[in-house]
């Protein structure tokens, strides 16, 4: 069983006992002959606290939000790095990407810098090279992450041809002001805010060490 079944059970629980307790109570005064006025007001109490459980149960359903369903990312995997940078850069790209891939949803990513791919790791799209449409321009331009939270609903999403095909988010991160780190992720709506803090903080870390290349 997996987390997601588990908390979906967690939550059915006052549901399902409130339910069962009104139904029980209703078997008990079906049976009994002569109702006392102390039942009377025990039977009271018990179908309000059934009725309780009911509606925590149902309130907790709409609360807690559906995990997001995965999708397997069409394409082959792999690691790409340009063989120009130095071994440190290497060694930096190859970490950072490592990082992302194992700790985030993220399945496909690519740094796109001065001109240039320079990185590709996880499963590749059709198109090996970047070539930067109206968001990622805007994303470098501006300096500011750009998060697609659900990449079928964006009509831009055709500039993404070199991420997988069914790709579900996307998001542009800044390297300083001369590339983007880009991730694609194999769920919509699953990156949190930590996960994008993380990605801008390991996004700022390339840009010293690519800058010092350059």
């Amino acid at each position: 069983m997996n987390k997601y079944d588990a908390n979906r059970i967690l939550r059915l629980l006052p549901f399902f006992a409130g339910g069962l307790g009104g139904f029980l109570l209703l078997i008990n005064r079906l049976l009994t002959a002569q109702i006392t006025d102390s039942q009377a007001r025990s039977d009271a109490l018990g179908v309000i606290e059934g009725a309780v459980l009911i509606l925590v149960g149902l309130l907790w359903q709409q609360i807690q939000g559906r995990t997001p369903d995965t999708v397997d990312l069409i394409g082959e995997t792999g690691l790409e790095l340009d063989e120009s940078l130095s071994e440190s850069a290497q060694t930096e790209l190859a970490w950072a990407s490592h990082l992302l891939l194992t700790n985030t949803v993220t399945r496909s990513l690519l740094v796109y810098y001065d001109g240039k791919t320079i990185l590709r790791r996880g499963v590749f799209g059709k198109n090996s090279q970047v070539k930067p449409g109206a968001i990622l321009e805007r994303a470098i331009a501006k300096g500011k992450p750009v998060y697609l939270v659900n990449l079928s609903l964006y009509p831009g999403k055709l500039e993404f041809d070199y991420l997988p095909e069914n790709t579900q988010g996307v998001i542009c991160q800044p390297i300083g002001t001369q590339g983007a780190l880009i991730l694609g992720a194999n769920a919509p709506r699953s990156y949190t805010k930590k996960d994008e803090q993380w990605i801008a903080g390991i996004a700022d870390k390339l840009a010293v060490t690519l800058n010092i290349i350059d």
